[in-house]
């Protein structure tokens, strides 16, 4: 039983990697764009921290609910 639980704890935090390579492809495009454009950097440093908040948002959830597989199901 208690291998089952850490293999869904392990899952469960797996959501860190998906948040990670996503925020670098968000900053990869972001950065292009500035390239091409320099004029709109703000419209898209917003864009860019909304998305990064966003994505960094869903790993953290995935990380609390590891931590409550391993609390709560011992």
């Amino acid at each position: 039983m208690a291998a089952l639980i850490a293999i869904g704890a392990g899952i469960a935090v797996l959501t860190g990697i998906g948040a990670g390579i996503g925020i670098g492809i968000a900053t990869s495009k972001a950065v292009d764009a500035i390239a091409r454009q320099p004029e709109a950097e703000s419209k898209i440093s917003k864009a860019l921290l909304l998305g990064c908040a966003l994505a960094e948002a869903t790993a953290i959830y995935g990380f609390v609910i590891g931590l409550l597989i391993i609390l709560f199901l011992k």
